[in-house]
């Protein structure tokens, strides 16, 4: 129970295929749940992204379906269904699936798709579903 009031808290797992069921666009991640100021988002990405960074906080990819690979500078890593890879803060990259892959994010509140980049693959912040 809630100590607030006398409601019991509703415990219900949260299901990332009928979650991506629900939307089809690419590259617009959804949140579906927050611990502490990090979100968890959901999102599905087909095609080539833009080079960006973000200078202030490493971001996690869980591949959930499909294969991503990420570019960088110096290489590349790819990320099959199942794993995950951490790309460090401030490492300039660009994600890449040719197949539509859907996958797992992991990143503080409020991180811009596109880092300092902008442009048209810009997502908006906090959309939930």
């Amino acid at each position: 129970m809630n100590p607030a009031s006398t409601a019991p808290i509703p415990y219900q797992s949260l299901n990332f295929a009928y979650k991506l069921s629900l939307f089809d666009d690419h590259w617009q991640a959804r949140v579906i749940a927050e611990m502490n100021d990090y979100q968890f988002k959901l999102v599905k990405l087909q095609g080539d992204f833009i080079w960006h960074d973000h200078p202030d906080t490493d971001e996690t990819f869980i591949v959930l379906e499909g294969q991503l690979r990420i570019d960088f500078a110096d290489g590349q890593v790819t990320i099959n269904q199942g794993e995950m890879f951490v790309v460090p803060k401030g490492v300039k990259h660009k994600p890449y699936a040719e197949q539509e892959v859907k996958l797992l994010l992991i990143e503080p509140k409020g991180v811009r798709n596109t880092g300092e980049e902008g442009g048209e693959r810009t997502a908006a912040n906090d959309v939930w579903i």
